[in-house]
């Protein structure tokens, strides 16, 4: 098992608060990853005014609620779970699949390797390539696939290097894995963000394949991360059954119900986010890439790796830089395979974009 490092998540405000005596409330996140517009207005007014459905349990079954979420997908109803968010979810089918060997793409998020690791698996990780840009070579990586191995993780686009994979070699990926009985988790936290999102989105693989199950929320481009609204596709209807027989009733409350009933309806707010996440992303990625002293990483998502090329740069030290000036960034030395020459921030809106240009650049 590699080992991770302690690090400053982006909800981890109050340790910031303690260790440089800045109030939270003052500080902004470009660790967290969220939508800089924050919960929309629209979202706002209605649970305002539906406060009231708290006095009864929301439907078991979450009918409407899924049936929004399959509109805004574009895929069958049924082929829907509901969770507590992502992680729930992450939780209810490592425990399903009771994985003995799984294989991530790495550096990634933590979380996979923990669950994996409390049902008694062992993990291995795949490291995705610096020199390569962190892009996965696709013929390489299933050249190492073998029958030993029962889960597969991917996270789509990654977290923390913001590449992503191609459906078309998803499904090349895909087919490989059927030969091995590998199931395939896909982690599609920030697939919304991309610029080229039906180019990665891999929800359309599930009408073809059984061996695959793709993970959302709202945490992320809803900016609802205390919502605690996840939900998982599939059309593998033996998974589902398995999860809905295992799984809590009501895990989804009635508030948080209403909330995804109108944000996937929402499409002034989600236009008004790809708009500001995709301007923002091209102005950032061209300013990095113009400084000898930074080395970038094409993103896809909300967010962007960086790597420090200058000697005198340090993660530690940025990191410190900026929090003094109330900017969170994330010091990627905790991640596997990385190191303190490593760096991940989110897009927020231009003007605090520039305020951490200037700070980051200085």
């Amino acid at each position: 098992m590699l080992q991770h490092k302690d690090h400053f998540h982006g909800s981890d405000l109050e340790k910031i608060e303690q260790i440089y005596g800045i109030k939270k409330e003052e500080i902004t996140s470009f660790s967290a990853n969220v939508n800089p517009l924050g919960v929309s207005p629209l979202l706002k007014t209605t649970l305002a005014n539906h406060i009231d459905a708290i006095t009864t349990y929301p439907d078991r079954e979450y009918t409407s609620l899924r049936k929004c979420i399959a509109d805004y997908v574009n895929t069958d109803y049924e082929n829907i779970i509901m969770g507590n968010g992502s992680t729930e979810l992450i939780s209810l089918f490592i425990q399903i699949e009771h994985p003995k060997k799984a294989l991530i793409l790495g550096p990634t998020y933590s979380e996979y390797e923990r669950e994996i690791s409390l049902g008694g698996g062992t993990c291995l990780y795949y490291p995705l390539k610096e020199e390569q840009g962190f892009c996965l070579d696709v013929t390489h990586f299933t050249s190492q696939l073998n029958e030993n191995i029962d889960l597969l993780v991917i996270c789509n686009p990654n977290n923390p290097t913001s590449t992503a994979i191609t459906q078309k070699d998803m499904r090349t990926i895909l087919d490989i894995c059927k030969q091995y009985d590998i199931f395939v988790m896909v982690d599609e936290t920030y697939v919304e963000f991309a610029d080229n999102y039906d180019e990665i989105d891999s929800i359309p693989l599930t009408a073809f394949y059984n061996n695959i199950v793709i993970l959302r929320g709202t945490s992320k481009f809803f900016a609802a991360p205390g919502l605690r609204l996840g939900y998982a596709i599939t059309g593998n209807r033996d998974l589902i059954k398995a999860i809905n027989t295992r799984k809590n009733p009501w895990t989804i409350n009635s508030l948080a119900v209403i909330a995804g009933e109108i944000m996937f309806k929402d499409t002034d707010y989600i236009q008004k986010t790809r708009q500001l996440i995709s301007s923002e992303r091209a102005r950032m990625y061209d300013a990095f890439s113009k400084d000898s002293r930074f080395k970038v990483y094409k993103p896809s998502g909300n967010f962007m790796l960086v790597r420090l090329m200058d000697d005198t740069l340090t993660s530690e030290l940025l990191f410190d830089r900026a929090i003094r000036e109330k900017m969170m960034i994330r010091d990627c030395s905790t991640f596997p395979f990385l190191d303190n020459k490593y760096i991940r921030f989110c897009f927020m809106n231009p003007e605090m974009n520039d305020k951490l240009l200037e700070c980051l650049m200085r």
